[in-house]
């Protein structure tokens, strides 16, 4: 049998190659979607990744400030009959969830108060939507900038996240720190520390603009990257 010699250089772009082949994702890859950063959870084909798991009118918003107010239950009939006409049930981070839209205070019936977070800044006298989503960040991964036509604000019950706008950084971690972003403001977030981020983020928009506007001019410092 007759052996072939291949030449150094052709055994080294195959060696590459292999590797690549073998490696996983790239960074770019693993990364949360450009453009709306996420995806319906009809969508959803594993745990990572940023998942919208309910878009509701919420209404007429009188005052210039509200809150997000959080509560879980043992089941969904029972946070259903607690649900106020701003309030949406939902199932997440293996939880039922009632999110609510109310005033400073407010309390629903039963269930165990997890969190009230705010004032959320909003223009007094708009229609507001609530977009809420269930985000699980592997650290590293990153969201584009882009702005909110409405206020954000994170609940993060494992990890941690740091979020660089003009005006500085925040992270939200476990534990009561919380995140809230105006309305219109740019922001380029990343998961920091070295466990799996898992939030349940809102966006409390004008409900006669998308909640989220891809690309911005600002350019972010890399506060997070510190």
């Amino acid at each position: 049998m007759t052996r072939v010699v291949r030449p150094a250089s052709e055994v080294l772009i195959a060696i590459i190659w292999s590797l690549m082949a073998l490696s996983p994702c790239n960074q770019a890859s693993a990364q949360p979607a450009p453009g709306g950063i996420c995806k319906l959870v009809a969508e959803r084909t594993g745990e990572v990744g940023c998942w919208i798991v309910a878009h509701e009118p919420v209404g007429q918003l009188t005052q210039s400030q509200i809150f997000w107010h959080l509560d879980t239950y043992p089941t969904r009939p029972a946070a259903d009959a607690a649900k106020g006409l701003r309030g949406v049930v939902i199932k997440s981070l293996g939880k039922i969830w009632l999110l609510s839209i109310e005033d400073a205070g407010w309390r629903p019936l039963g269930g165990e108060r997890v969190a009230e977070i705010g004032p959320l800044p909003i223009i007094a006298g708009e229609k507001y939507s609530a977009q809420y989503m269930e985000a699980i960040f592997t650290p590293g991964m990153i969201a584009p900038t882009h702005t909110h036509s409405g206020p954000e604000a994170w609940y993060t019950s494992a990890g941690e996240t740091c979020l660089e706008t003009p005006e500085g950084k925040q992270v939200g971690r476990a534990g009561g720190r919380y995140v809230i972003v105006p309305g219109g403001l740019p922001m380029h977030l990343t998961a920091t520390g070295t466990e799996l981020r898992r939030s349940i983020v809102l966006i409390l928009h004008d409900s006669s603009k998308p909640a989220t506007h891809s690309g911005h001019e600002w350019v972010p410092k890399g506060l997070c990257n510190n």
